[in-house]
């Protein structure tokens, strides 16, 4: 079925260097412009995500990188989005917008680099996104086909049940839907397997439930929140472990301070382990010759 539209409809999306509105940029955005006669324009750009800060390209994240395939080379050459200023409103100008999941990512991550544009370069977009009709089809989807556990029930039971968001009757339908889930795939696709299916279901790298401390690529536990966000929590606690005390004390889960507890006891005993650690005969060397560079070859200070 055509759209009936009054004004031309732009459907857009961002490929970025992270998933940070705040921090990260775009290096490749494409709008598919349809007006009301029914005619379509497509525009693609890629572009060098820029630190106006720092004057420099801003490097793309390796997980962003992983997703989307576009590298810190890809887009070295290409035009800043303040260079491609101009173009990218011409096309936004007498439009409104639609995407998918686009009210949470999308449009914020456009209008920030719209108002960079604005504020280190002095460009006037001369139109305001927030004034503009938005369509998320990602919203759509999700209401017109609920996610939820009287909707699974239906989906792999074939019927509704009795007492919706009772405990007892949540529970035994949640029951039925994991066997229905089980009779319903191969035993490729889920198999009937506690360990695998807790991997298979399992919010991956999550180190305390409300999700403040992650694992990167490492494995190494980081915070995930706040002014040291990204930070691994042993860089965290060597230069501030005051931060420490300060989420035992805070607005915390349990599990989160447990977590953050853990991993200082963890730090404290290595810190213990390496003072009783003897010195190597290159350290000790070491040490004599910083005390002889300080207090001079006479061993005197002055």
């Amino acid at each position: 079925m055509d759209l009936k539209l009054n004004r031309p409809l732009v459907f857009f999306d961002i490929e970025s260097t992270g998933l940070n509105i705040v921090s990260d940029a775009i290096v490749e955005l494409s709008f598919v412009k349809v007006f009301p006669d029914g005619e379509q324009r497509v525009k693609t750009w890629r572009m060098c995500p820029w630190d106006y800060q720092n004057n420099c390209q801003l490097p793309m994240n390796p997980a962003a990188q992983a997703v989307n395939g576009i590298s810190d080379e890809d887009v070295k050459d290409e035009k800043k989005f303040y260079e491609l200023f101009g173009e990218i409103i011409s096309w936004l100008s007498d439009a409104d917008l639609a995407g998918y999941n686009s009210a949470k990512f999308d449009l914020p991550m456009l209008a920030e680099e719209i108002e960079r544009a604005r504020r280190f370069k002095g460009l006037d977009p001369g139109i305001d996104l927030h004034k503009k009709k938005m369509i998320d089809v990602q919203v759509i989807f999700h209401k017109m086909e609920p996610r939820n556990l009287k909707a699974a029930h239906r989906f792999y039971v074939g019927c509704d049940f009795e007492n919706a968001h009772a405990a007892e009757a949540d529970t035994l339908a949640t029951y039925a839907v994991l066997k229905g889930q089980l009779n319903m795939y191969t035993e490729e696709q889920i198999k009937n397997d506690v360990e695998w299916l807790d991997k298979f279901t399992r919010q991956q790298n999550v180190v305390d439930y409300a999700g403040r401390l992650v694992l990167n690529d490492k494995g190494e536990p980081c915070v995930k929140f706040g002014k040291h966000k990204g930070k691994t929590a042993r860089e965290v606690y060597m230069s501030e472990p005051s931060y420490f005390a300060w989420i035992d004390n805070g607005d915390f889960t349990l599990d989160t301070k447990q977590q953050f507890a853990a991993l200082k006891a963890q730090y404290d005993a290595e810190k213990k382990q390496m003072r009783s650690r003897p010195l190597s005969d290159k350290q000790t060397m070491d040490a004599a010759q910083q005390l002889k560079n300080h207090f001079g070859s006479n061993g005197k200070l002055f």
